[in-house]
């Protein structure tokens, strides 16, 4: 499964032995390079010190090196194919998985893949200005990693609707280049996806919350039934592990670095002192957790109850589970609002599914604010981060045109809007949070705002020139 970078476009697919599937994808590949210069970093660079793949194998799968980023190779990689390979769940489970697209289930795939796929190079645009303020070159290089990857996972999803959905994929395929984040004309498809990214705290949180919504997305296709999709995504969770890894660790350098202002000054107040607050790291994460919350949908919703049972797309580590895989007979507890409280009401488990890998992604979140609060304790601050609830911020699903508190409460409009600026980041708190994003390029530097990383990148010390100018 060793990567060939001797064809135009890497792949471990055998493109070459399908001409013309490979003939389409070079025609789309001089878009997507256009797209890349027009709507990809606006910093210029000469190289960057980033990995790139040469082996979808647990071992060894990543080479680094400095590499000019319009030169970066990306590519088509699937995981190996497991010949075995049963449907784990659904109406057809125990039969074998499918390596064609069932015409019965090719609207839904397409869509599936469509919506994966736009999110991709949506986040790219949204990071297209963050190099222009980097607190370090360490920072620069992560979040340029991260984009080149965003991108790659744009042609994994590509790379499917040419080769298994005709001319209708193709088309599709075109239409991921031509709708941009925020657009007013031809936005992206999910709403988290057209928010900005405007500033280096919102893109920790965005890659600690969003992009762990897409570790729960892929996770949820790489049980599908479909091979093709569920070894692209199989490969990808790999690297996305990488993403989220540098939101978990940017929000622990802020928290750290918050604390070390407050001891020092001794006071909560340390924005006078070059500091993000506790309370606007709060309104953050506020923020950027109910917005990701909303890419989960509707608590009960009849499209995921005939995804699973078709078997397109399952529940998050699926074989894990201890029960029929079925769920025809099972029920699931989910939160409704009645008048002015919020309970909770038992639903057909197979309607709850959006629900069930929801639950999975909080306690997931809530990791991190494990970590986050150590730091706090570590400093003797008294004060913690916490997720709020489900119910906050909320635009999609049964909260939406509800007004719920941080801490769970049903309130009017009017007191929501009384109180908005102290749950969510205000006007002064976005302007503060900008006034300290200026960039720091010169190696083993690094901003006031935020601490240095306890360790470089793949062996390398902080102080290691990331980026080259």
């Amino acid at each position: 499964m060793a990567i060939d970078y001797a064809e135009k476009i890497p792949n471990n697919v055998d493109l070459a032995s399908d001409r013309k599937l490979q003939r389409a994808l070079e025609a789309w590949q001089p878009n997507f390079l256009t797209w890349w210069k027009t709507m990809g970093p606006a910093l210029p660079t000469e190289d960057v010190y980033l990995r790139t793949a040469v082996d979808v194998g647990r071992e060894g799968w990543a080479h680094f090196a400095h590499v000019p980023m319009d030169e970066y190779r990306w590519g088509i990689f699937l995981a190996e194919r497991d010949p075995d390979r049963r449907i784990a769940f659904g109406e057809q489970k125990g039969e074998p998985v499918w390596q064609q697209v069932p015409g019965e289930h090719r609207a839904d795939l397409q869509r599936l893949i469509v919506i994966q796929g736009d999110t991709e190079p949506a986040s790219v645009e949204q990071q297209r200005h963050l190099g222009l303020t980097a607190p370090s070159l360490y920072d620069l290089r992560n979040l340029f990693q991260v984009n080149v990857e965003e991108g790659r996972h744009l042609w994994a999803m590509v790379y499917l609707l040419h080769a298994y959905f005709g001319r209708a994929g193709r088309e599709e395929a075109d239409a991921l280049l031509q709708r941009n984040s925020g657009d007013l004309d031809s936005p992206r498809i999910l709403g988290a996806f057209n928010e900005e990214t405007p500033d280096w705290l919102s893109f920790y949180m965005f890659t600690y919350f969003t992009d762990r919504d897409g570790k729960y997305q892929l996770g949820t296709l790489r049980e599908s039934a479909f091979d093709p999709l569920s070894r692209t995504c199989e490969f990808m969770l790999k690297e996305e592990a990488h993403h989220m890894f540098v939101g978990t660790t940017g929000i622990d350098r802020v928290v750290q670095r918050t604390a070390e202002l407050m001891r020092e000054h001794d006071t909560d107040d340390i924005a006078p002192h070059g500091g993000i607050p506790l309370a606007v790291i709060q309104k953050y994460l506020n923020f950027h957790y109910s917005v990701s919350l909303d890419l989960f949908g509707s608590e009960q919703s009849t499209n995921a109850a005939n995804y699973f049972t078709a078997g397109l797309k399952g529940r998050w580590q699926e074989e894990r589970r201890q029960d029929d895989h079925v769920l025809t007979e099972d029920a699931a507890e989910i939160e409704v609002v009645e008048g002015d409280r919020i309970t909770t009401e038992q639903v057909p488990a197979l309607l709850a599914l959006n629900h069930d890998l929801r639950s999975e992604y909080v306690a997931d979140c809530r990791t991190g604010l494990k970590r986050w609060n150590r730091i706090l304790d570590r400093f003797g601050i008294d004060t913690h981060l916490y997720l709020p609830h489900v119910g906050f911020n909320r635009k999609v699903g049964i909260f939406a045109g509800h007004h719920v508190t941080p801490h769970g409460e049903l309130i009017s409009e009017e007191l929501w809007e009384q109180n908005r600026d102290e749950w969510l980041p205000s006007a002064a708190d976005k302007e503060h949070v900008r006034s300290l994003m200026r960039p720091v390029y010169e190696p083993g530097k690094i901003a006031a705002w935020v601490a240095p990383p306890s360790q470089g990148i793949n062996g390398k010390p902080f102080e290691y020139e990331y980026v080259h100018f």
